[in-house]
């Protein structure tokens, strides 16, 4: 079995680090990625400047780029054989709610799903940065399975791992994305010459966070695994736009 390991933190990142490491125990595993942070990323590709790829060590390679970059370019040519799966993070925080729009972690998955691999993107929900091994092991496990059952071709999944010691976890939920509220204000400050910059504001808090949902997952301790799908389109809509195209 091969496994792309991306991500939206860097090449050098402790989560794709973990990652990388945790998944060569049961695959043979190549890392593309950004070459820094790509944060917020969301599915952006360079197509007006050119990328550079640079081999950096054995199996890691990175690139000039977004997340979606490094996973396209990767599955585009760049790689002489193709993975098996798509596999984005450990992601430095939680991608939760509508953090999947921005998420560059989601992005890199999403992009692999978009080329016809099976994909997870996969996040450390919390403050600092102390267990990423139990989201290495979250990660090998739910390989295994999508190994041994597939999921239907045209599904991401998007998992959310508590920040918590592997034996701590309280479980693995299917859930639903919540709501945030309305971010936090943008935080202006002054550049060294005076003018006006902005910093954007915190994410705001869970707003739709009850029961079935990821917020209310990681909340209790539980590994909170969402299905994702790319098809935006509202189908129940349609008749009614029609109509009122119609009118």
């Amino acid at each position: 079995m091969k496994i792309l390991v991306s991500n939206d933190d860097g090449y050098l990142a402790q989560g794709i680090v973990t990652l990388a490491s945790s998944l060569s125990d049961i695959a043979e595993v190549t890392v593309v990625a950004p070459d820094r942070n790509q944060s917020g990323a969301s599915n952006s590709l360079t197509l007006h400047t050119p990328l550079r790829v640079q081999k950096v060590s054995n199996g890691r390679y990175c690139v000039n780029g977004t997340p979606s970059d490094s996973v396209h370019l990767a599955l585009s040519g760049f790689l002489d054989e193709d993975p098996d799966i798509v596999v984005s993070g450990i992601n430095h925080g939680a991608n939760l709610g509508d953090d999947v729009i921005y998420s560059g972690t989601v992005a890199a998955a999403m992009e692999g799903r978009f080329l016809g691999l099976p994909a997870i993107a996969i996040s450390l929900a919390g403050p600092g940065e102390e267990n990423f091994d139990t989201a290495g092991r979250v990660a090998a496990e739910l390989v295994r399975k999508l190994q041994n059952n597939p999921l239907p071709k045209d599904i991401i999944l998007n998992v959310n791992v508590p920040n918590l010691p592997y034996e701590q976890l309280n479980g693995r939920e299917a859930v639903r994305l919540g709501f945030r509220h309305r971010s936090e204000a943008s935080v202006p400050t002054k550049d060294p010459r005076g003018r006006n910059i902005y910093w954007i504001g915190p994410a705001g808090k869970g707003q739709d966070a009850g029961f079935g949902t990821d917020f209310d997952a990681i909340a209790r301790g539980a590994v909170a695994i969402t299905p994702l799908k790319v098809d935006l389109t509202r189908h129940e809509v349609l008749t009614d736009l029609n109509d009122w195209l119609s009118r």
